[in-house]
């Protein structure tokens, strides 16, 4: 079971000094050696001026407000106004700018390689009664409230076959921070349990 803690990730500045972003998690593949970017990446942005978004030409996004009220997009002259916990999806190399209506936002940010892999992010509340399992290409991020997330025990043979801790002996369920990520697994696949809300951010690889 793996937890990115949000306290661990060195914030990386925006060259236009609007905000900073944190990278949870990303891959560089084949497909991206040749301009040093990657195909996929996950991050959290603060945005605290108005202004201009980086290009990324070939990408696709989906931006999400996880705090703050209010972010105002403009893609390719389109307003957008996005809301708390409303994901939004659009072209990486659009001319984007944002506004701060109602102050600085905090954003979920998920930009996939088009062609080659396809970004998803739902916000889902909650339960302390029934867990929420996280599957392999899947990054749960908690946005509020309080949550734990444990491995399902499994017998002792099929995890040390998977190099796992599931199963008896398994260390008891591990307590989350606000933004902390918990990365899924097809094998004792960790689940959350909790209030509040979580974003489950899913990458799937685009075939045919």
């Amino acid at each position: 079971m793996e937890i990115i803690r949000f306290a661990d990730l060195k914030p990386e500045p925006w060259r236009n000094g609007g905000g900073v972003t944190r990278q949870i998690a990303g891959h560089t593949g084949a497909a991206s050696g040749h301009d040093g970017g990657w195909d996929w990446r996950v991050s959290i942005a603060e945005v605290g001026k108005a202004g201009d978004f980086s290009p990324f030409p070939g990408m696709e996004r989906v931006l999400t407000v996880v705090e703050g009220e209010l972010l105002l997009l403009t893609v390719d002259g389109a307003e957008h106004p996005l809301e708390k916990y409303r994901p939004f999806r659009f072209p990486g190399g659009a001319d984007t700018t944002c506004a701060l209506p109602t102050g600085d936002v905090r954003n979920l940010n998920v930009i996939t390689r088009a062609g080659k892999y396809k970004g998803f992010t739902s916000i889902i509340e909650l339960s302390k009664k029934r867990a929420h399992p996280l599957f392999a290409s899947q990054f749960g991020v908690l946005l509020q409230g309080q949550a734990t997330v444990s491995a399902p025990a499994a017998p002792a043979a099929a995890a040390a076959a998977a190099g796992s801790a599931a199963g008896p002996g398994a260390p008891g369920p591990v307590a989350l921070d606000r933004y902390d990520a918990v990365v899924g697994s097809d094998s004792g696949s960790p689940e959350v349990l909790g209030r509040g809300f979580l974003a489950v951010v899913s990458i799937d690889e685009v075939t045919g």
